[in-house]
């Protein structure tokens, strides 16, 4: 999913040093220094936390099709959808620096291990929020899904802990391809999760269930989604307590006089610092700029298209499947040629006219005069315009994300990967607490306004690291 000013020992000049790092990384296929392999395999073990990271996924992304039809269900207002997302990225926000942190010192593997455990107790919690509302009434099944969301976000913060696990194993000169792989695992776990939460929330899927299931087992398209999520987590859990290996690396000495352990100092440290602070920043104007369609994309074809979970999912599919070729594939090819601010800046650019696309193609029809396409009736102009959007949208998010990341890593000494991971990340997260409410409160004004928003606030990045670059 961090270095010096988090709290290591400082060198005689962090920043400098900091930023010698990112420089290299810059530079296309820039040399890495030669370092004994931190595992035995380590192929295998980049297999196995990949592998790991998109199971968990997988599980995330089943319950993404359902989520905003569950929130509907309770006859609440769309803006819980925000506040709901609100409360798992807060929650990351505050335990993803923690996390990253206490993977530097206690482990990559123990962390790994028991958050995915604890996210899967959070995924039951969730498949029972519409029993405590069928009992109890919805201020009580909005209790339980405000709780639930809260700890899977909280421990969603490991994502801090794997992109360490991948930089300890992997040599600097080679991580924008490795951390390329793991934004592929998510992208894949994108591709089979929606796909398989809209199978799980059809009528039959769940009529079926329903005779199965005893009686203190609820069986509807929501319960049965976030069941399923909790499978994959534990699964996950079985997986890395099996084959995941804890590397060998350089651990942190002890914290240095002044040095802050807290969230909250963490990040103060992380805009002290030169080389991190614009890579901080970038995280968290990137995640409020996403967090309109993150939130208001299902609500948004369901309103404008008039799709259900099932078909939302399938949208998802589609993009998941683009976003394993681009940061498995594409990004890594091109980190080879192309240094990580350019990227980060023309990423930045393809996903502001993403976003500033999608609202305008459910008018597709209307600009065209309704010209049919022949063949089947669901193939139509607006929805070649949307899965056109939606690609650059992949591409756009790949470019950004990927290139931050190696970014990242390159400011960060050895010892403090987990750290410089878990400050930027938690970045990440704040935006997606502060937007998510936001854009959801701007949409029932405006349907277009949380994409257009998102699309102007991408400029300053684009420009901040195109002036960089150049």
């Amino acid at each position: 999913m961090t270095h010096p000013e988090a709290g290591a020992a400082p060198t005689a000049d962090p920043d400098a040093a900091a930023v010698s790092d990112a420089d290299a990384a810059d530079a296309p296929d820039g040399d890495g220094a030669d370092r004994p392999p931190a595992v035995a395999n380590p192929r295998r073990a980049l297999a196995v936390v990949i592998g790991v990271v998109f199971i968990d996924l997988v599980g995330f992304g089943i319950v993404i099709p359902i989520l905003p039809f569950y929130v509907r269900s309770f006859g609440v207002s769309d803006a819980f959808i925000g506040l709901l997302a609100a409360s798992y990225s807060l929650a990351q926000f505050v335990a993803a620096p923690t996390l990253g942190r206490l993977s530097d010192r206690i482990g990559r593997r123990p962390v790994l291990l028991a958050s995915l455990a604890a996210a899967g107790v959070a995924w039951v919690t969730f498949g029972y929020a519409g029993s405590a509302g069928a009992r109890f009434g919805p201020v009580a099944a909005l209790a339980v899904l405000f709780a639930s969301r809260t700890l899977a976000g909280a421990m969603g913060g490991n994502i801090a802990a794997a992109q360490a696990y991948v930089a300890d194993i992997t040599p600097r000169d080679r991580r924008a391809g490795a951390l390329g792989l793991v934004g592929a695992s998510f992208a894949l776990g994108f591709v089979f999760g929606p796909a398989i939460g809209g199978l799980l929330a059809a009528d039959a899927v769940v009529a079926r269930a329903d005779a199965l299931f005893p009686a203190f087992v609820p069986a509807t398209p929501y319960s049965l989604s976030s069941f399923a999520a909790a499978g994959m987590s534990l699964l996950a859990v079985a997986v890395g307590f099996l084959l995941l290996e804890e590397p060998a690396r350089t651990r942190p000495a002890g914290d240095a006089p002044g040095a802050r352990t807290t969230a909250i100092g963490q990040f103060r440290d992380a805009l002290a610092s030169a080389s991190l602070r614009p890579l901080t920043v970038a995280y968290f104007v990137v995640a409020v700029a996403f967090a309109g369609v993150q939130v208001m994309f299902i609500p948004y074809v369901a309103d404008a298209f008039g799709y259900d979970a099932t078909a939302a999912a399938f949208l998802l599919t589609y993009v998941g499947v683009l976003g394993a070729v681009n940061q498995g594939v594409v990004v890594g090819r091109l980190s080879r040629v192309v240094p990580s601010r350019t990227l980060v800046a023309a990423g930045s650019v393809v996903l502001a006219g993403a976003l500033a696309a999608i609202p305008a193609t459910g008018l597709v029809d209307r600009v065209a005069g309704g010209v049919a396409l022949g063949g089947p009736g669901w193939l139509t102009l607006p929805l070649l315009a949307l899965l056109a959007a939606l690609a650059a949208l992949s591409l756009g998010n790949a470019l950004v994300n990927v290139s931050l990341a190696t970014l990242v890593s390159a400011s960060a000494d050895d010892a403090d990967q987990g750290a410089a991971f878990g400050v930027t990340q938690g970045a990440s997260s704040l935006g997606r607490t502060v937007g998510p409410p936001l854009m959801a409160v701007l949409y029932t004004v405006a349907v277009a306004s949380p994409f257009l928003i998102g699309a102007l606030l991408l400029a300053p990045v684009a420009l901040a690291f195109g002036r960089r670059a150049g």
